[in-house]
Order: structure tokens, then C-alpha cells, then sequence
């Protein structure tokens, strides 16, 4: 299996600095970071560690959920995932990911509402970005459409 490459490039202090990350191995892009707008409520035009965490998360799960499914007798017409991914404090200094919330909704034919219940789940333990996040407390909201 390959590896993937992601660089970024900082300038400035903490608080007054910025910078740009690039997805280098796919070529899909280059986008603005910065601390301010990290930890501010509205993005304004930039990305943050967690939104691409999320985003690697979220897709991570579909694969896995859709192979799961597949092995389950299920055939995926369509899964939605989103991952909401949360910064807070850590109580020994700085700040730490405080938790992540799955949601998958989806239309299946071939399982019940039970099984597509057990599978998120089974995806969720077993994806491969949810295990390198196993310090992070992830919640699971499961709902056949």
C-alpha cells in the first residue's frame, strides 16, 4: 500500500502567524491554516488539523462501512458520513481533540435497520483512521433511510 503525503508551510508566531498546507501526493490542493481562524467559529476561507482529520475520518468509515456492508449481504444504493470533529483545552496544558461524532445515513437493500446498526458500528471500530484516533472519544449515530 502507498503512502500519502500532506506539507505544510508556516510563517509567523502562533497567535500571528499563518500558513498553508498541501495535499502533495494527490495534487488536489494547497489551502490556507491559521491558529485565529482555527479556533474561531467561522472558518473564513481556511481549513484546520480537524476539519481534515473529519475529512479523512468520514471517508475513511464510508470504505469500510460499504465493504462491511457488502460482507453483511448488503448492497449500499448510497451512504452519507459526516464527522464533526471538536478542539478544546487539555487539562495537562495546550489544547487536544476532544471527541468526534459519526453520523451515517444510507440507503441499503439486502439488511435491516439492526444490521445496518451493527455494521456502523463494526466500521467504526475497525476503520483504520478510527483506529489511529483511539485516544479520542467517537460516538456513532447510526440511520437506515
Amino acid at each position: 500500500m502507498p503512502t500519502r503525503t500532506a506539507r505544510t508551510a508556516w510563517n509567523g508566531t502562533l497567535e500571528e502567524g499563518a500558513g498553508q498546507v498541501e495535499l502533495t501526493s494527490s495534487k488536489v490542493g494547497t489551502y490556507d491554516v491559521s491558529f485565529p481562524k482555527r479556533a474561531a467559529d467561522e472558518a473564513g476561507g481556511t481549513t484546520s488539523p480537524e476539519e481534515l482529520i473529519a475529512a479523512a475520518h468520514s471517508s475513511c468509515f464510508a470504505m469500510q462501512f460499504s465493504a462491511l456492508l457488502g460482507e453483511a449481504g448488503g448492497t449500499p444504493e448510497n451512504v452519507e458520513v459526516t464527522a464533526d470533529v471538536s478542539l478544546g483545552p487539555d487539562p495537562a496544558g495546550g489544547f487536544r481533540l476532544t471527541g468526534i461524532k459519526l453520523t451515517v445515513t444510507g440507503e441499503v437493500s439486502g439488511v435491516d435497520a439492526d444490521t445496518f446498526a451493527r455494521t456502523a458500528q463494526a466500521a467504526k471500530e475497525t476503520c483504520p483512521v478510527s483506529k489511529a484516533l483511539t485516544g479520542v472519544e467517537i460516538t456513532l449515530d447510526a440511520k437506515m433511510d
